[in-house]
């Protein structure tokens, strides 16, 4: 029996270093840990300068305690479909697409991307969260064995904001004409750099994945671009949150599906057809008839954010949800958060309650995303690939 004593006396475990740990401990970086790994929360600036730097110009962050490897072997793609609702199987090469690893129930266990790999053989680069990695290669291996599973140990640093274009483009020729969610191999130090057209902070930016042993070497190369500064993890959450984007553990987890987390669009046509992935009549049936609960943006009308976890209540004082995710928006000033609401109350501009500290406040329901994503498009004549 694991007594109060035992948890607070109990050595924590060990925690794992980004192969830039020394760079961001140069940079000033305040360390905290983060699903297994000590990781930057924040540089010298702070938090809120470098989420509008961000905005306004372009940051790097080092996300490298993210979950890589490669699915290869014929038919791939078809196999993943079993566990994913994502069409798959028309991923066309050098594309990269969202989609989720489902349980039983059509419960959401991880959101992941899968990047079709060029090549003769089918090769998918699945990207997932740092804090299910291990259960979701675990999971991907036993239910797929018949194919090759390799997890990479590659850094993953990440270019984001509107200059990130122009910055990638100066040092890697060809990355600025990359489509979203669009994916191109360079070279990089005699060896292969994989370049996404995506990110998690409603902004245009890249992710750059390299060997590990390369990446302080690519940092030290963007960081001299004036327009480039870094930052860690806190900027991160403000900006997906700002850009309505679910966060693994919190908006989305294993009693929620991809219909009422708002990321219905994921699930391809034939898909929803066909099914053949877990929790099909479950996701159907919401297709179809709506969910009874959905994920909204919500505006506290107060000067201090709502926290994960406050109930959420209708005039009558009904408990009609709970927030998912909150914090202050440096972009608008002001507290914003996520929720799920049930569907009847989710109409955007309807009155909510929740308590903070000890009062309740009012909780206006919004229309997500709170700040419009700034996604790279393809330019009129331009090659999609």
């Amino acid at each position: 029996m694991v007594t109060e004593l035992d948890v607070a006396t109990a050595a924590p475990p060990a925690l794992s270093k980004l192969p830039l740990d020394a760079v961001h401990r140069r940079l000033g970086a305040r360390m905290a840990p983060f699903a297994g790994y000590e990781m930057p929360l924040q540089y010298e600036q702070g938090i809120v300068a470098e989420t509008l730097h961000t905005r306004r110009r372009a940051s790097l962050f080092d996300v490298s305690h993210m979950g890589q490897a490669i699915l290869a072997g014929a038919r791939a793609a078809r196999a993943l479909e079993s566990l994913t609702p994502a069409d798959l199987a028309s991923l066309s090469p050098e594309r990269t697409r969202y989609t989720q690893l489902l349980n039983e129930s059509g419960g959401i266990l991880d959101d992941l991307l899968v990047t079709r790999l060029p090549g003769v053989e089918e090769r998918l680069l699945l990207v997932v969260n740092a804090s299910r990695k291990q259960a979701d290669f675990a999971l991907i291996s036993a239910a797929l064995p018949q194919f090759d599973f390799n997890p990479l140990d590659r850094a993953l640093l990440a270019l984001q904001g509107p200059r990130a274009s122009a910055v990638l483009g100066a040092l890697l020729p060809g990355a600025e004409d990359l489509p979203f969610m669009g994916w191109r191999a360079f070279d990089f130090g005699g060896a292969p750099l994989f370049v996404s057209r995506s990110g998690y902070t409603g902004e245009d930016g890249f992710e750059l994945s390299l060997r590990a042993e390369h990446a302080e070497d690519l940092a030290r190369l963007l960081l001299s671009y004036e327009d480039v500064a870094p930052a860690g993890l806190g900027a991160r959450d403000a900006l997906r949150l700002e850009a309505g984007l679910p966060l693994y553990g919190h908006d989305l987890e294993e009693t929620t599906d991809p219909v009422e987390a708002g990321v219905g669009w994921s699930i391809g046509k034939r898909r929803r057809m066909e099914g053949g992935f877990p929790g099909f009549e479950r996701i159907r049936r919401a297709l179809e008839q709506g969910p009874s609960r959905v994920r909204v943006g919500l505006l506290p009308q107060s000067k201090a954010p709502l926290r994960e976890g406050a109930e959420l209540s209708a005039r009558d004082g009904e408990a009609v949800g709970h927030v998912t995710s909150g914090g202050f928006s440096p972009t608008l000033q002001r507290p914003i958060a996520m929720g799920y609401v049930a569907s009847a109350h989710a109409n955007v501009g309807a009155t909510l309650s929740a308590p903070l500290r000890d009062k309740r406040v009012d909780v206006t329901v919004a229309a997500l995303p709170f700040v419009p994503h700034r996604y790279f498009k393809t330019p009129a004549g331009k090659d999609a690939r």
